[in-house]
Parts: C-alpha cells; structure tokens; sequence
C-alpha cells in the first residue's frame, strides 16, 4: 500500500539541523514518504528520504516574499498528506495548504513571546505584531507540538491535539564519538555547542576564564555556535584580551564535527541567564554532553537542578556569577575521579531516561492521530 506523503519545511534551519534531518526525518520515514525542504539541502545526509534545497536568506522578509512562494508552489504540487513547518513565518503558507485539505502541524520551538525582546535581528513593530496574528491562527487550525512542557503556559487555548516532544539525543547518532573520559588535567578543554550570546553568559564565562587563566595558562574552549555579538562588543569585555587566545570561535558547524572535540575535554558548558524563556527550556546540549559521558557546568535553574542534582551528573552555578564558574571549572579540572563519575552517572541517566527512542514513539503517535489507518 502506498505511504502517505508528509513534507517538512523550513526556511531557516541548517541544511544539518539534528532534530529535524537525523532524528526526525528518519524516525518519519519508516512509515511515511517523507519531503524535506531546507535551505541548502544535503541529500546524503538522511537515507530514505527525499530532500528540496531552498535558497537561504538572512532577512526573514526576503524569506517570506521569495522563498515561502516557492514552497507554495512545489508543496502544493507534491499534495502531502500533512506539512509539517518549523518556523513562525511559514504559518500564512501552512493557511493555504490547509485550504486544500492539507493537514498543518506547526512545531514551536521557541517562546518568542518571552524571547522576542532578546532577537538581535528579524525583529519589529510590523514582524512582531503579524506574528502575534498569525500565531493565533495557528492555535485554531493547525496540530502543534512543543520541544518543551514550559510553552504550555503560553499556548493555553488550542483546538486541536497536541503534543510534547523533547529534543533529547539520539544515541546511536552520538555513539561515534563518545569515549572514555580521559581530560587533560595540565591543559584542560572544554565544549560549547549552541549560540554565543549575552543572554546566554558569554561575558560571564569570559570573567570566569581569566580567572582560570592564572593556573592554567593553556586552557582552550571550544566554542560551536554563530555569535549573535559584534567583535567590538566582544573585545570591550573586561579580561577578554586576556583569554581571546584560548578561545577557538568556529561558528555554526556540522554538529558531527563539534562532537569530535568532546574527546579528552573536562566538561561541556551550557550556561543560560534567567531571560526569555530559557528558565523554562532544557538546553539541549546539556543531555548530549550527558550522552558522551562528559560532566556538565549549567545554570542553576530549578528545571536543569531537577536533572543535574538528580542524577549527580554536573554541577549548577548562578549565570551571573562568575567565581562560581571558576569554582565548578577548578572543581572539574582537579577532581577528575569525581568528574568521570558524573559523566558516567549522566550518561546512565540518558539512556534511561533522555534519549529519542522515547520522543520517536511519541512523534509516530502523534502522526497517527492525523493520518488514522
């Protein structure tokens, strides 16, 4: 019997993004004809699955007058059974599939009504006032899922089913590059994969690190992640030309090439401020740090506590404060018997707990709501 035909789209994500090209799109595919439509689109990235590469554009106006016209058109001539959309600004696209009997599912996974004020672009009276419109449209027609619990304090008023589905790792995805915890303790590295950002304690990190400096002069940082800072911004921190040498910037990246970059590092490194909606929000790197078996240096919100204390597997620091951060690196870097152990311990609590395996039944389950044999 012929597969249903669901097409996913996406005018802003990475032609690699990991929830979407190597968790979602596979799990999809063993039961559906699966579309995916990204900008730049690798086709070898995800067997059994065909790829739309889209044109990508910085600006989400251009996004919208160029490249949503576009999806229109080749979606509506690949007549899916469902499209699923990932970004706000295809929601006036997802309205008229819907007008040809095409199921809509909208993932939101964001809370731009907490997190508009931190967007450093694609930003505005008219952008947020057509986003505010839209969104409520979407709450009446369309099928959401949620990457975390906390949004359903803003999306209270919905008309159709929806469902919860967590970006937790996918384990045979990290396999590859998980090894035995091995830091080097004379020169320590350490791992961020995400954006680089204030809201997201960059220049508290930089306060610490020039305190670490001191002891450990060759210490290096990998940094993973597009800086949504400007340089002179960058350079204006106090202490950051003290430690710009131990910093490697290697902006957004295949996240199969960050990965390699855990072997031998102390710790991974996922410190957010208590702005928008990150207190609400896991981040998502920290159950993948958990996954390779690194210990973790998060923020000591009562959600990442509830996970971190739990399983013994890192240690919670205020974002803002910076001696705590140097506290928990010393910490790491000196106690690396007691560090191999929250690796372990976080990396148990993974393949127990956070992984996909339980988010993919969830999604199929989800799909079978829509498309009822």
């Amino acid at each position: 019997m012929k597969k249903p035909r669901i097409l996913l789209v996406s005018t802003a994500h990475p032609a690699t993004d990991p929830r979407i090209v190597f968790r979602q799109c596979p799990t999809l595919a063993g039961q559906y004809d699966v579309t995916c439509a990204l900008p730049n689109a690798d086709a070898s990235v995800c067997a059994g699955v065909q790829f739309w590469r889209l044109p990508y554009f910085r600006r989400v106006w251009w996004r919208v007058l160029l490249v949503s016209p576009l999806v229109l058109v080749r979606g509506l001539w690949l007549r899916p059974a469902v499209v699923q959309i990932f970004v706000p600004e295809l929601i006036p696209v997802a309205l008229i599939f819907r007008l040809f009997g095409i199921r809509v599912v909208y993932e939101v996974q964001e809370n731009l009504y907490k997190k508009m004020h931190l967007k450093t672009q694609n930003r505005g009276v008219v952008l947020e006032q057509a986003f505010y419109r839209f969104d409520q449209l979407a709450r009446r027609y369309f099928y959401l899922i949620f990457t975390e619990h906390g949004y359903l304090n803003t999306y209270t008023d919905l008309a159709k089913p929806s469902a919860i589905i967590y970006n937790y790792p996918l384990l045979p995805f990290l396999e590859p590059f998980r090894q035995t915890y091995r830091p080097d303790k004379t020169n320590p590295s350490f791992l961020l994969i995400g954006l680089l950002s204030e809201a997201r304690a960059f220049d508290t990190m930089v306060g610490a690190l020039t305190q670490i400096k001191s002891d450990y002069p060759d210490f290096v940082v990998h940094l993973f992640g597009k800086k949504t800072f400007t340089d002179d911004w960058m350079r204006s921190l106090p202490g950051f030309t003290d430690v710009k040498e131990n910093l490697r910037f290697y902006g957004y990246t295949d996240q199969r090439m960050a990965l390699t970059y855990a072997a031998h590092a102390t710790a991974g490194l996922a410190l957010l401020k208590p702005v928008g909606d990150y207190p609400d929000s896991y981040p998502t790197k920290l159950f993948e740090y958990m996954a390779l078996g690194l210990p973790v240096i998060t923020s000591d919100f009562p959600l990442y506590r509830d996970v971190v204390e739990q399983h013994g597997c890192g240690l919670c620091v205020p974002p803002a404060n910076p001696m705590a951060i140097v506290h928990a690196l010393r910490y790491l870097i000196e106690n690396p018997a007691e560090a191999a152990a929250m690796g372990d311990q976080g990396r148990r609590a993974v393949e127990m707990m956070y992984n996909w395996k339980t988010e993919a039944a969830k999604l199929t389950g989800f799909y079978c709501t829509l498309l009822p044999k």
